[in-house]
């Protein structure tokens, strides 16, 4: 009996040393980055590649703007024609000479399809004229063409001042920049902070932890960053504080998780409207949700892209435009999860799309958007 036992216990250890074997040779030194599940549920699947409607992208980023070859102009225009884009929006226009190079490049050749904004250079601030001067500048922008500003998340994150103190988003040296937009007619499109879990411990709770392990520089320590509420508490503020600028949230102010918080900044704040740039997982995540927000919010939502990858803007329209069932997020580190379509009528898609972005930006018409 005594040897039959260990036999038996000879065989259990056997098989699992092999069984073990077998795993490592599948698995080898593969990381959780590395883990890509093929799902296999059969669904119906609906791959959009041209929007239903004309759309403007009011967050993009073209940095060689100035300089960019008029084939590479025309490439892009074909792209966007294959989506049914109508107009895109160059975010980093610049200031001074650079603002004056993007206009002429770009909006020159093609005026009714490539709209560019002004930047804010922050380098500076306190000193003495900073103020003065940078009001200056943007009223030069506006007039050489710039119709909108694009304020990066450094202002509220790492701007520091002549006398090295970070530079809050609702600092009173910068209430004329805001205030002149407003009076000029453009619309201020802000970028403050990043997702909140940017903040929160790197444990396993966290889930942009994939992201962060990535991409150790998004962490933002407690010691060295400004709190996600403080910064967006600014941000709020100064929309407070400048009824009559409009400002456009970027990514959603980051709330794309929390709909019903950003509907109590749309309601407390009618001079604020959202861009959806980068955050299409969080209304993926919660379709009925999402849906019944978008419904709702329709009037206050725009189209917003941040990188350019063509294959990238199917995931938005079968997003909004489908009812199709968890399907794949274009970049993993940002969502680990997959998406579900919301099923958008088709009057909310076409706020969504261009007529939010006309009623916003400047020397846009609905007209150019329904011949297309």
């Amino acid at each position: 009996m005594h040897r039959i036992l260990l036999l038996l216990v000879a065989l259990i250890l056997f098989s699992s040393t092999a069984c073990a074997q077998e795993v490592e040779e599948v698995l080898g030194d593969m990381t959780v980055a590395e883990y890509e599940p093929r799902s296999t549920l059969v669904v119906d699947e609906n791959i959009v590649t041209s929007a239903k409607f004309p759309f403007v992208d009011v967050h993009s980023h073209w940095f060689r703007a100035p300089t960019m070859t008029a084939g590479a102009i025309d490439t892009l225009i074909m792209e966007m024609d294959e989506m049914n884009m109508g107009v895109l929006v160059n975010l980093s226009g610049g200031w001074g000479e650079n603002l004056a190079g993007a206009v002429s490049n770009m909006e020159a050749r093609y005026p009714d399809r490539i709209v560019t904004f002004a930047n804010v250079n922050f380098n500076g601030v306190g000193g003495e004229g900073w103020t003065e001067n940078a009001v200056a500048q943007l009223r030069t922008d506006i007039e050489a063409g710039a119709r909108g500003l694009k304020v990066y998340k450094n202002l509220g994150l790492d701007v520091k001042d002549v006398d090295g103190n970070r530079v809050a988003v609702n600092d009173p040296r910068i209430d004329p920049i805001w205030a002149l937009a407003g009076e000029m007619g453009v619309p201020v499109l802000i970028h403050s902070a990043e997702p909140a879990s940017f903040w929160l411990p790197r444990d396993k709770y966290n889930e942009k932890w994939l992201e962060l392990k990535l991409r150790p520089n998004r962490f933002r320590p407690a010691d060295e960053f400004e709190t996600f509420e403080t910064i967006m508490g600014e941000h709020f503020d100064i929309m407070s504080k400048h009824p009559g600028t409009t400002f456009i949230t970027a990514h959603m102010a980051w709330y794309g998780g929390n709909l019903a918080y950003l509907g109590e900044m749309f309601d407390k704040y009618p001079n604020l409207v959202a861009d959806m740039a980068a955050v299409i997982y969080e209304f993926g995540r919660q379709p009925r949700n999402a849906r019944e927000f978008m419904i709702e919010y329709k009037d206050r939502l725009l189209f917003g892209k941040d990188t350019y990858r063509v294959s990238e803007f199917w995931t938005y329209f079968r997003t909004f435009e489908t009812e199709d069932e968890y399907f794949p997020y274009y970049r993993k580190y940002h969502a680990q999860w997959r998406l579900y379509g919301l099923g958008l009528p088709d009057d909310v898609l076409e706020h969504i799309y261009y007529k939010n972005a006309v009623r916003v930006i400047p020397g846009l018409e609905e007209s150019m958007f329904q011949n297309n």
